[in-house]
C-alpha cells in the first residue's frame, strides 16, 4: 500500500509540474490580453468609488480559474473587480480545479479501507488521473469487514485547510499592498458532502452508509481548522452543491427525487451551524460542468429553489449569499420560480455572466420575478483554457457595468 501511495503521489506531482510548464508558455500572450482588460476595469472602478456599498454586492467569483496560483488569480480579478465584490476566492487552483476529484485522487484512492473499482480511462495509453467526463469517474468499494470507514489526521486530512491558510496568507499580503481593497474577504469554497461522496462514486450498495457520515466528521475538522487560524472578519465559507441539485430534479438514475431534499439537508444541519457567526456564509446551487455545462439541466427552477429554501432554513445560522445558475436561454417558465425564493436576508447571486450577447435578456426576464440580485457566472471555471481567462475577466466588467 505505501508503495502503491508514493506512487500515486509522485504521479500527480508530475502532472502539476508539467501543467505549470504548459502555463508558462501562455504567459506573455495572457498578460497582453489581461492588460487591456484591466484598463477597460479601471475605468469602471473610478465610477464605482462614490457607489463601493452597493456596488461591492453586485458580482460574486463562484470559484475554480484557470490560472496556476493564488497570487495570479487574485491580482487578475480581485484588483479590476474588487470594487463589485464582497469575497474573492484563489480560484481552486492545483488539484482542486477538479472539484471532488481531487478528493476521490488524494484521499479516497490512498486510503486502506477503500478498494479502486474504476478510474480515469487513459489517454492514448497513459494514465490519466481525473476524469474526462462523466462517464469514467473515480469509483470506490468499502473492503468487506470495514463497518465504518475512519479518516485520520482531523483537521488536515482533506487538504483543505492546508489549501486555504497557504492562500491566506497570499490574500493578506495583496490587501496589504493595496491591490485588494480593506473590504474584500477571503473565500473558501468546499464541496459539500454528498456531492463528493455520490452513489456514482460508492455504487455498491450500503456503502454510502459507512463514507458520509465520517467525511462529515473529517469536513467539519477542516472547517474548524480553517475558522480557528483565520480571522473571522476576513472569511468566507461556500458550499458547493452539485450532486445534489441533480437528484433533486430527479437527474440521478435509480434515485428518485421524492424525498430527495430531506436526503440532502441532513448534512447542511451537520455543517454550517459549526461556522463562526462572524464568518460570512454562502451557497452555490450547481448544474455541473464535468464534460461541458450544464451538466445537467433541469426544465425549471422550481426544485433549486424549494431546496434553496430548505437549506437556508436548515443552517442554523445567519447566511450571506445564495447562487443559482442562469441557463443561456431563459423563459417564463424557468425562471418563475425565483418569486417563491426565501433568502432570509442573504444576498442572491445569478449564474448569468456566459453568453454576454444574451445577457440582456436573462437579467430582464429574472428581474420580473426577483427584482434585486447580484450576478456571477454559471459555475468556477477551472477547466476551461486559460487562454479565456481575459474575456471571462471583460465579461465580468460588462455585467457589472450593466447592472451598476
Amino acid at each position: 500500500m505505501l508503495i502503491a501511495a508514493s506512487e500515486l503521489v509522485a504521479q500527480f506531482t508530475f502532472a502539476i509540474r508539467s501543467a505549470l510548464i504548459e502555463s508558462d508558455t501562455r504567459h506573455s500572450l495572457r498578460n497582453r490580453d489581461l492588460h487591456n482588460a484591466s484598463r477597460l476595469a479601471n475605468v469602471c472602478r473610478t465610477k464605482s468609488r462614490k457607489k463601493e456599498n452597493s456596488v461591492s454586492k453586485q458580482l460574486l467569483m463562484v470559484g475554480s480559474m484557470p490560472l496556476d496560483t493564488a497570487s495570479e488569480v487574485m491580482e487578475t480579478f480581485g484588483n479590476p473587480l474588487g470594487n463589485f465584490l464582497r469575497t474573492i476566492p484563489d480560484g481552486e487552483i492545483g488539484p482542486r480545479r477538479y472539484w471532488v476529484s481531487h478528493v476521490h485522487l488524494q484521499v479516497f484512492a490512498l486510503h486502506p479501507d477503500l478498494e479502486i473499482l474504476q478510474r480515469p480511462r487513459r489517454d492514448n495509453g497513459v494514465e490519466r488521473l481525473y476524469p474526462h467526463d462523466d462517464k469514467d469517474g473515480w469509483a470506490f468499494m468499502v473492503k468487506p469487514g470495514v463497518e465504518r470507514l475512519v479518516f485520520g489526521d482531523p483537521g488536515w486530512r482533506l487538504a483543505y485547510a492546508q489549501d486555504a491558510l497557504s492562500s491566506y496568507f497570499v490574500f493578506r499580503t495583496l490587501k496589504e499592498k493595496g491591490i485588494l481593497p480593506p473590504h474584500i474577504r477571503f473565500q473558501v469554497s468546499l464541496p459539500m458532502v454528498n456531492s463528493v461522496c455520490a452513489v456514482r462514486t460508492f455504487p455498491t450498495p450500503g456503502d454510502l452508509d459507512k463514507v458520509r457520515p465520517r467525511y462529515t466528521d473529517a469536513l467539519r475538522a477542516e472547517v474548524e481548522t480553517i475558522t480557528s487560524k483565520i480571522p473571522a472578519t476576513e472569511l468566507a465559507i461556500q458550499w458547493d452543491l452539485a450532486r445534489e441539485i441533480t437528484e433533486i430534479n430527479g437527474g440521478v438514475s435509480g434515485v428518485p427525487a421524492e424525498g430527495s431534499i430531506e436526503r440532502n439537508i441532513a448534512q447542511v444541519a451537520a455543517l454550517s451551524p459549526h461556522i463562526p457567526e462572524g464568518v460570512e456564509l454562502g451557497y452555490h446551487f450547481c448544474f455541473g460542468t464535468m464534460g461541458g455545462w450544464p451538466r445537467f439541466s433541469p426544465k425549471d427552477l422550481g426544485a433549486t429553489v424549494q431546496f434553496a429554501n430548505a437549506v437556508v432554513q436548515a443552517s442554523g445560522r445567519r447566511v450571506d449569499w445564495v447562487h443559482i445558475p442562469l441557463l443561456d436561454r431563459v423563459t417564463d417558465e424557468f425562471v418563475a420560480p425565483l418569486a417563491q425564493l426565501k433568502p432570509q436576508g442573504a444576498r442572491v447571486y445569478l449564474g448569468a455572466i456566459h453568453n454576454m450577447e444574451r445577457f440582456k435578456e436573462r437579467i430582464a426576464m429574472a428581474k420580473k420575478y426577483l427584482p434585486e440580485f447580484g450576478v456571477g457566472a454559471y459555475c468556477g471555471l477551472g477547466r476551461m483554457p486559460a487562454d479565456q481567462v481575459p474575456k471571462v475577466l471583460e465579461d465580468h466588467i460588462e455585467a457589472s457595468r450593466l447592472i451598476g
